[in-house]
């Protein structure tokens, strides 16, 4: 199976895992900013990853736009998610599926995978973005100790992204 990985990565996490993917599986690896030099037609399976960021999968609209085309024409099609928070959260399928029409959610596979958190290599917009969600959750009142966990989590950077979260992905990519 002839297989291409397109990733967009903003701290490195999500290039990580791509490269992961593509070791264990002989796929292809293309950064999205190459992604239009190659034809996905000659691909048997497209693998688009993305980080989330405030329950959003960055840069998924240009994936999005292909799912019709690739779908009709019997392409396996997998999306993976990197995010700051453990593989065990709650909200990580959810958010997800809340990326995706149905249409698109039945024709993809979607996986998310931990990753961590990189202020170093943040771009200003992120690094203010979590600066506000720190200054939200560490002033409430009645802070939970979910709300103090994550607090003390999202202060400092970390790194929780393993190999064997791209495991199940390689096994989709090759059956």
């Amino acid at each position: 199976m002839k297989a291409v990985v397109i990733y967009a990565s903003q701290t490195g996490f999500t290039k990580q895992y791509a490269q992961w993917i593509c070791e264990e599986s002989g796929a292809e690896c293309v950064e999205l900013k190459k992604a239009s030099k190659i034809k996905l037609a000659e691909y048997d399976a497209v693998v688009f990853g993305g980080w989330f960021m405030a329950g959003g999968i960055k840069k998924i609209d240009w994936f999005k736009k292909k799912i019709p085309e690739l779908s009709a024409a019997g392409k396996k099609l997998i999306v993976y998610a990197v995010g700051a928070s453990p593989a065990e959260a709650p909200d990580a399928a959810e958010s997800l599926k809340r990326n995706f029409t149905d249409d698109e959610w039945n024709a993809i596979k979607a996986f998310y995978c931990p990753g961590g958190l990189n202020y170093d290599k943040m771009g200003f917009g992120s690094k203010l973005t979590m600066k506000m969600l720190l200054r939200i959750l560490s002033s409430k009142k009645d802070a939970t100790k979910d709300d103090m966990r994550m607090v003390k989590m999202l202060s400092h950077s970390y790194d929780i992204s393993d190999k064997k979260y791209a495991n199940p992905i390689v096994a989709e990519l090759k059956s």
